[in-house]
């Protein structure tokens, strides 16, 4: 039937009536017509004109696309394969809301201007975020995205009693056909907006990261032990007598790995990572893995940790706690003098950590050899492990990982959770150590599942595309540098040497993260393609089932293939049919959670900002626009200037220079330009820092408060 309709709809020149093509067709069937012309609508065959009339779709001037919003009431719509968004002005915004799937009108090719024509599907998630108010006598929400144009009307009988100043997840009910005005139910109260931590837990909800556990996971942890019996012991290896123990930062208490060392006679060494044995807990099936799988990952943000996994398993009877018995997975490798694994041993184990160690203790003994109350006895293991940790970055490195050495905020936080300073995370010796080891680790866990020829998860990461790297090294050229790349056959070791010719240069740290963007982002997948960055053929996470699904799952499948030996027919197809899925998800539980842990870190920054307005800084560009210039502080706080507010002159954006120009003054801003500021404005729940450029002759240094 839809073939007969399309063929009669593309013979005609003009557009057809319902009528006129059912008097076409041989069967007058008007369910078989109404349900062809829809299909043929859905699937952008035909379209409907304003007088209600069928017509082919014309593909030259309508397309499909995803709608993304802007506050101020236009948006644009990005069409795949298409290198540039089409721009929607407010008038032709037809009530898209951000994120629907939308036919669009081409009005303006050169300029890449649309109108709205047709919401295909509206992508709306039923769980939304926002402040409760009251006007006329009626309970509204206003939703934290503001991106989503949409009036939330809420039921006196289903407020939950919410007031004023409230933060609320709301459920979205209904809204009036072909319009945006919705009805909802509030089903938590998160407290008031001004309350302390009510900040973090907002922006949280809007990623769907609950900080509570159902009732289901509460009720199952009474059956849980808080320490371990002899009965849990039976069949695995004894290590209680073995040096162990674990390393972290100061403030961690869900404790996943420990290490021990041993060197051989022949100069190799025998390294041992055992971690926490979390599935032996949490069974497949069972209300907590279902929770745990929901979750996907533990969220870090700023001072607060929404675990995947409760705070009794977490930080108790699976957490590597010192001088404890702990049930543990060991990997214990045998490795070279050249940093090469040449055997492993993966196992069911039962450990005792004999400290519990921190970053902080480990780079003063292995960075400055002053060795802290407590750490003598280990001292020598540590610096055995530090022997060894160079020799295997030194192995890494030849083979191509690349070290990208982004510097990522830290911020710090009073008691009432407020930001009162931010600092530099420290990447040490004994950080290194640790990195280097796990990933020995997960790769000796992903090549022996691999070479066994069985279903498994990876942590995989793709070739970059070789648009994107051309791209950057044309922006680089830009800026006056010649970097010499063989794109061709792009490798591991091609972005390296990209790295490497830029090492010096005072853009240093933004051309390295400007370089890190344009990669592929690294992901779960049950199929083997490699882990790029790492120059890993093979490689998987399995050193952290304390706080990742995926790890978890890892070792659900290591107890199944290893230690039950149940390889068979059924196990195989139930873990090909169910792994993929468990890999979807929990990547996008991780972007959820990176995506949640940027917001909140804005927040914060915006947050520690507001006690600095006025004051003036030194700063670099790090990002040049056609509306604004970004600039990064030495704290690693960005703020922006918009270009309409650049003094004595009227600013254009040459896209071809990266820059923005004076016309008059010709006055250049581009990326790697120092530049004085003055903190203009904050706006603290959208993590926006509003930058002024510092003017000597309006200002005069003696009236700024001064960071100079």
């Amino acid at each position: 039937m839809e073939e007969k309709v399309l063929e009669i709809i593309k013979n005609h020149n003009k557009a057809l009536t319902y009528e006129e093509i059912m008097n076409e067709l041989d069967d007058k069937n008007a369910s078989s017509l109404s349900k062809a012309l829809m299909s043929l609508q859905n699937n952008l065959k035909i379209r409907v004109t304003n007088k209600g009339k069928y017509e082919p779709f014309n593909e030259k001037t309508k397309k499909k696309g995803v709608f993304v919003a802007n506050p101020k009431g236009f948006g644009f719509v990005v069409v795949e394969g298409s290198d540039k968004d089409y721009y929607v002005s407010a008038a032709h915004v037809k009530g898209a809301i951000n994120g629907d799937e939308v036919v669009i009108n081409v009005i303006n090719e050169v300029n890449h201007e649309a109108a709205v024509e047709r919401i295909l599907q509206r992508n709306l998630n039923d769980l939304q975020v926002g402040e409760f108010y009251v006007r006329d006598n009626k309970n509204f929400v206003k939703l934290d995205d503001d991106k989503l144009n949409i009036i939330l009307e809420v039921a006196s009988d289903k407020s939950m009693g919410a007031v004023p100043g409230h933060k609320v997840v709301v459920k979205l009910l209904e809204n009036k056909p072909n319009t945006n005005y919705y009805q909802g139910e509030i089903i938590r109260i998160l407290g008031h907006k001004d309350d302390p931590g009510v900040d973090i837990l907002s922006i949280a909800a809007r990623y769907q990261i609950n900080d509570i556990f159902p009732d289901d996971v509460i009720e199952e942890l009474k059956s849980l032990p808080s320490e371990i019996n002899d009965d849990d012991k039976k069949g695995r290896k004894d290590l209680t007598g073995e040096v162990i123990f674990t390393i972290d930062g100061d403030d961690t208490k869900d404790i996943d790995d420990a290490v021990s060392i041993k060197k051989l006679s022949n100069n190799h060494y025998i390294l041992g990572v055992h971690i926490a044995d979390v599935s032996y807990y949490v069974k497949e099936g069972s209300a907590i893995y279902k929770e745990a799988y929901n979750r996907g990952t533990s969220s870090y943000l700023a001072n607060t940790v929404i675990p995947m996994l409760p705070h009794q398993l977490s930080n108790g009877i699976c957490s590597l706690n010192p001088n404890v018995e702990r049930l543990a997975i060991s990997c214990v490798m045998e490795v070279d003098e050249k940093g090469n694994t040449i055997s492993s041993d993966i196992f069911e184990s039962v450990i005792k950590s004999r400290k519990q160690m921190t970053y902080k203790c480990v780079n003063s003994i292995l960075e400055k050899n002053v060795v802290p109350e407590g750490y003598e006895e280990f001292a020598d293991d540590l610096r055995l492990m530090y022997e060894l940790s160079k020799i295997i970055r030194k192995n890494k490195v030849e083979r191509g990982y690349i070290d990208f050495d982004v510097d990522e905020a830290k911020i710090i936080t009073d008691e009432n959770g407020r930001a009162i300073d931010i600092a530099r995370r420290v990447q040490g010796a004994g950080e290194n150590l640790i990195e280097d080891f796990m990933i020995m680790a997960n790769e000796a866990v992903a090549s022996t599942i691999y070479n066994m020829n069985l279903p498994f998860i990876y942590r995989v990461h793709g070739l970059p595309d070789e648009d994107k790297i051309k791209n950057f090294l044309s922006f680089v050229s830009v800026l006056g540098y010649k970097v010499n790349a063989n794109l061709k056959k792009i490798t591991p070791k091609t972005i390296q040497g990209i790295l490497k010719q830029l090492t010096g240069k005072k853009e240093y740290s933004i051309l390295s993260s400007m370089l890190l963007r344009s990669m592929q982002k690294a992901v779960y997948d049950s199929v083997n393609i490699g882990h790029f960055g790492l120059a890993s053929k093979c490689y998987t996470h399995f050193t952290s089932p304390i706080r990742r699904f995926p790890d978890l799952t890892v070792h659900r499948l290591l107890r199944t293939y290893l230690f039950k030996h149940q390889i068979n027919s059924e196990v195989i197809d139930y873990n090909n049919q169910n792994l993929p899925e468990i890999a979807a998800h929990s990547s996008e539980r991780e972007r959820a959670a990176v995506q949640c842990e940027r917001d909140v870190t804005d927040m914060k920054m915006a947050e520690y900002m507001e006690g600095h307005i006025g004051e003036t800084y030194k700063g670099i560009v790090d990002t040049v626009t056609n509306y604004g210039i970004y600039i990064e502080l030495d704290n690693l706080v960005e703020g922006m200037i918009r270009v309409d507010s650049l003094p004595n002159d009227y600013y254009y954006y040459d896209e071809k220079a990266f820059s923005v120009i004076g016309r008059r003054t010709k006055k250049r801003y581009r990326v790697g330009d120092e530049v004085k500021i003055i903190v203009d404005s904050v706006v603290k729940d959208k993590g926006l820092i509003n930058f002024k450029i510092y003017e000597d002759d309006k200002h005069g240094d003696k009236k700024q408060k001064g960071k100079i």
